[in-house]
């Protein structure tokens, strides 16, 4: 009987078409099949055809080519989560973005929250005032959610807090399956090495170190690459690219709903970041038997490759590096397959109904 019970508010503003989005979706899909008063609150309505038809979406907007900040997005969707708290305030919160803001909010006005924390705070922290208030009002949270044990090792040290781990659940078999399609057969050369990057194109994924390593790697391999992603960064990383003379070698090919093809198609997947939560990205290479080189950034490539036993790392920035793992990985193609036939047999971690199941359960315990 769910009559008196609690209605679960999803909180995401601004979706973006990335790992914390997919996360989510998953997530939400899973705990609606078991519950019945479910509801979304995010701006636009991008992604609403991906969410289970039971769940109530309540969207700022429609979509429309006006662009608007991070920030508004924000503000907008904590005036309509208000407006559904007086409208019935027996609520549990479970916020995948604006998690400061959320807590101080049910501080406030006295409801349950649950907080999934999405990247760890080594790229968010820095600032002193706001490490105090983060500390402070994190406590407030009724759970915190991490998805890698760095995560929950940093946020017990930076704030002794204990947080839940859950990782990122894994749909391995949806992502074969899309993987499936086939590409023009222009994006990735023949006789090349067919190299992927998926990521948003802004600071934290640090594509410039990328670019600066293919510059030394083009005196001695004949290369594609192909990032597949969006954002503010765009302009600086095509003039980069320019400036090294790379355009026949990189294609920009901006934001893909369906990334698993041009995954499948290529040899090699790198990932640049400077921080991390999870990456779901490299799972997912791992899935379609792909060998991973990443920077070891805080948090979740490390955890995901096992210290280097199941791929590549790097130290972040370190493009000199990347250059020598990536002419590394080249030349002994064959010697790499132990650690990719590894890595796919430890996905098991990640593996979706297990992760899914512990959400519905943490949500049942607050509920």
């Amino acid at each position: 009987m769910e009559k008196n019970k609690k209605r679960l508010i999803f909180f995401m503003p601004s979706m973006e078409g990335g790992g914390v989005e997919k996360n989510l979706i998953l997530i939400a899909n899973y705990i609606s099949k078991y519950k019945k008063k479910v509801c979304l609150i995010t701006f636009d309505d991008s992604f609403n055809r991906y969410f289970d038809k039971k769940i109530l979406i309540i969207n700022a907007r429609k979509k429309s080519s006006l662009k608007f900040s991070k920030y508004y997005k924000y503000l907008f969707c904590i005036y309509l989560l208000i407006k559904e708290y007086f409208k019935n305030n027996n609520i549990l919160l479970f916020s995948f973005q604006a998690n400061i803001y959320m807590i101080i909010l049910s501080f406030f006005f006295k409801f349950k929250i649950i907080s999934r924390s999405n990247s760890s705070p080594s790229g968010w922290n820095k600032n002193f005032f706001k490490n105090l208030v983060f500390k402070y009002f994190f406590k407030k949270a009724d759970c915190i959610v991490v998805n890698s044990k760095q995560f929950q090792l940093e946020f017990k040290k930076k704030f002794n807090i204990k947080t839940q781990l859950i990782y990122n659940p894994l749909n391995k078999h949806e992502i074969i399956k899309k993987s499936a399609l086939n590409l023009k057969k222009d994006t990735f050369k023949k006789n090349k090495l067919k190299i992927i990057n998926i990521a948003r194109l802004t600071d934290q994924k640090d594509h410039l170190t990328l670019i600066k390593a293919l510059n030394i790697v083009k005196k001695d391999i004949q290369f594609n690459l192909v990032i597949i992603g969006y954002g503010v960064n765009k302009s600086l990383i095509q003039k980069k690219i320019k400036n090294f003379n790379l355009q026949k070698s990189v294609k920009i090919l901006g934001y893909r709903s369906n990334p698993y093809p041009y995954l499948r198609a290529s040899d090699l997947f790198i990932l640049t970041s400077k921080y991390e939560g999870l990456p779901n990205v490299i799972l997912e290479a791992q899935v379609l038997k792909k060998y991973v080189i990443s920077s070891d950034c805080p948090t979740g490539p490390k955890e995901i490759l096992l210290n280097g036993k199941t791929g590549t790392l790097f130290k972040v920035g370190d493009y000199k590096q990347l250059a020598i793992e990536i002419k590394n990985f080249y030349y002994n193609r064959n010697k790499m397959r132990k650690k990719i036939k590894k890595a796919f047999q430890m996905l098991n971690r990640f593996e979706f109904e297990k992760n899914c199941y512990k959400y519905l359960f943490l949500v049942n315990k607050y509920i």
